[in-house]
């Protein structure tokens, strides 16, 4: 048997728990709210707490 016909977990299914799918999810979504920030500080010229009135 080859590893794709062992596999039968789909690597973008949408699982709760503490599951291999759960931390590509995680990554993913760390991913788009980190380039949001560096996005938000280059077009505003200003850091993001600055930008929501914070500091």
């Amino acid at each position: 048997m080859t590893k794709a016909q062992v596999q039968t977990e789909d690597r973008n299914a949408w699982v709760f728990g503490f599951t291999p799918q759960a931390e590509i999810w995680n990554g993913r979504l760390a991913m788009i709210g980190f380039s949001a920030v560096i996005l938000t500080e280059i077009f505003a010229h200003e850091g993001v707490l600055h930008f929501w009135g914070l500091l």
